[in-house]
C-alpha cells in the first residue's frame, strides 16, 4: 500500500512540476508571474525604438526595433530566459553603466540569439551570431562596451548588420 501511495504522490507531483513548466515556455508577450522564484514579467520590462545605421547610410538603410530594456541587475540577470519565440522587430538591449568587459550566457534561454557588443559611442565592437540556447558557454564582449542588444538568432546576417554599425536608442521614460 505504502509504494502505491507514494508512487502515486510522485505522479501527481510530476504532473504539478510540468504543468508549472509549461506556464513558462511561452512567447514573450504572455504574462510571467512576480516571485523572487519565478521569471519577470516581459510587460514590466521597460520598452523603447532602438535603431541600427551602418556607416555613412542613408536613412533608408536604418534598421529599427522595438526593445524591452534591461535596466536593473533583475531584468538583466533574466533577459530573454524562458522566451520561446521573437519576432524579428524585437530584442532586448542591456545598458551597461559604467561600460565594461561584459560576459553573457544562454543558460534557460530557448531560442537562438544574436548579440550585438555596443561601445559608449554607440558603434558594433562585436558581432555574436546564434548563440547556441540553453549553454553554459561564456561569450564575452573582450573589450569594454556600454551595452549589449541581443535580437532573434540569424538577424545580423539577414539584415547585414557590421561592425561599426552606429546603435542608438531613447532611454525609456519609466521603469
Amino acid at each position: 500500500m505504502t509504494i502505491i501511495r507514494r508512487r502515486s504522490l510522485i505522479s501527481r507531483l510530476m504532473a504539478m512540476i510540468t504543468a508549472a513548466a509549461l506556464l513558462f515556455t511561452h512567447s514573450p508577450h504572455a504574462a510571467r508571474a512576480q516571485s523572487p522564484n519565478l521569471p519577470l514579467q516581459l510587460s514590466s520590462y521597460p520598452r523603447t525604438q532602438l535603431r541600427i545605421t551602418p556607416p555613412g547610410a542613408h536613412a533608408i538603410a536604418v534598421h529599427q526595433f522595438d526593445v524591452w530594456v534591461a535596466d536593473t541587475a533583475e531584468r538583466a540577470e533574466q533577459g530573454l530566459m524562458f522566451v520561446s519565440d521573437l519576432p524579428e522587430s524585437e530584442g532586448m538591449v542591456f545598458p551597461l553603466d559604467p561600460p565594461r568587459v561584459e560576459h553573457m550566457w544562454m543558460k534557460n534561454t530557448y531560442i537562438e540569439l544574436d548579440m550585438l557588443f555596443i561601445r559608449a559611442d554607440g558603434r558594433v565592437t562585436k558581432i555574436i551570431q546564434r548563440a547556441h540556447p540553453m549553454s553554459l558557454e561564456t561569450l564575452s564582449s573582450e573589450e569594454p562596451v556600454a551595452a549589449v542588444l541581443e535580437l532573434r538568432g540569424g538577424a545580423a546576417a539577414k539584415l547585414g548588420l557590421k561592425i561599426g554599425d552606429l546603435v542608438r536608442w531613447n532611454k525609456p521614460t519609466s521603469s
